[in-house]
């Protein structure tokens, strides 16, 4: 017996100086024989709840997939959620909680991207991996760290970029007006957007109006005074919804297209313009492979009303959003097993700054590199009359690099 016990414990020190082995494992934060602990947080509960409720759901459905499947090297992958409430100062306490109590080995979080940004600071200082649900938190993610990944739904770089792309392959367009945010969100759009129409021989007439801005009249007027080809509208849905009614009362009737930050309800919007006849010419941005619940990701639909029927029996689930947790919970599956069967969370972190693939959800594939911390960067178009979603032929992206 004695002799087992000395040849047991040789090898178990041999393995932790080789950095191998269930020892070398269990010196990793979150990790078991049997277990592999993710920290999750998105809002759960809240206004903006419906940015993250359902997104957080998908992912979670995804790893109980895999789970069923035998888990990731025979470990199963275990969540704790906590709800953020799209609040970078709940965010904060949320990651913290999770990385000081209860010992994840990463993190999958975050669908507000002022909030998630909060962050930064901590996530990269404790070294803990932390890769996004679906906010875009592009001041997270340049200039680029070991530790942090994101924009599965997309870079806001890319949104605007990729919106005139298409006002320019659509619609012939030389010039569109081009209504964004005074702050940060609106700045990493308009950058974007400023690269694409160079490239695309497409001049711009911006107007940057707040977040909170009740009557649109004046910056309206000065965009229709330009005379543009389009008009792009890159805000948050109430805004976006008194530009599209102000522009209805004025008459104007070229293109109108609003970003996929703009709505996250149609049917809600219709309301908020005052009806159909405001949607003559309209046309929304989104990042999806297909429509919702189209041939191409039906699957994911399937997936969800067989994981939570109580909800998907409800009239507002599955939630626009829920999707796009599924490339995030794919990403850390496939850095997890290409980690091998010892993971640390540099061998994720490497691993993840390789990825390059067809997720079968987003528009376009997942991507990283390494100064790429942006998963997607390509939408497609819908025309939406207020009743029916035609999907409009092709993908298309920004041509946006991060240049260091």
């Amino acid at each position: 017996m004695t002799v087992i016990k000395s040849t047991a414990l040789a090898a178990g020190l041999a393995a932790a100086l080789l950095g191998t082995g269930p020892a070398a494992a269990q010196q990793e934060p979150g990790l078991t024989p049997t277990t592999i602990k993710i920290g999750m947080f998105a809002p759960l509960s809240g206004a903006n709840m419906a940015y993250g409720f359902d997104v957080a759901n998908a992912a979670k459905m995804y790893y109980d997939k895999i789970n069923k499947e035998g888990g990731i090297h025979g470990r199963k992958i275990e969540v704790v959620l906590e709800d953020d409430r799209c609040n970078a100062n709940d965010l904060v306490a949320a990651v913290k909680k999770l990385v000081e109590q209860d010992q994840v080995f990463m993190l999958n979080g975050g669908s507000c991207s002022a909030a998630v940004v909060a962050a930064k600071e901590y996530v990269v200082r404790n070294k803990v991996p932390l890769v996004m649900l679906n906010a875009s938190g592009d001041g997270a993610l340049y200039p680029p760290t070991d530790y942090i990944f994101g924009a599965f739904s997309i870079s806001q770089y890319a949104v605007g970029g990729a919106m005139i792309d298409f006002a320019a392959k659509t619609f012939g367009a030389k010039k569109v007006a081009y209504v964004n945010h005074d702050d940060a969100y609106g700045a990493w759009n308009l950058e974007g957007a400023k690269a694409d129409a160079e490239a695309s021989k497409v001049d711009l007439a911006v107007e940057s109006v707040n977040p909170t801005i009740n009557d649109v009249t004046a910056p309206f007027l000065k965009l229709r005074a330009a005379n543009p080809d389009a008009l792009l509208i890159v805000t948050y849905a109430r805004p976006a919804a008194l530009m599209i009614k102000k522009a209805a009362e004025m008459g104007f009737n070229k293109p109108i297209i609003l970003s996929v930050t703009g709505t996250a309800n149609l049917s809600q919007l219709m309301q908020n313009v005052g009806g159909p006849d405001a949607l003559k010419n309209f046309y929304v941005q989104d990042v999806l492979a297909d429509l919702p619940g189209g041939p191409k990701i039906k699957w994911v639909y399937d997936m969800y009303k067989q994981s939570y029927p109580d909800l998907a029996a409800k009239p507002d689930h599955p939630q626009a959003y829920m999707p796009y947790g599924i490339p995030s919970a794919m990403s850390i599956v496939k850095a997890l097993q290409a980690a091998g069967p010892n993971p640390t969370r540099e061998k994720v972190l490497e691993a993840m700054k390789t990825l390059n693939f067809d997720s079968g959800v987003m528009a376009g594939p997942v991507v990283f590199g390494p100064s790429e911390r942006a998963a997607n960067k390509a939408t497609i178009f819908i025309k939406f009359d207020g009743t029916n979603q035609t999907l409009q032929p092709g993908v298309y992206s920004s041509r946006w690099k991060f240049k260091g």
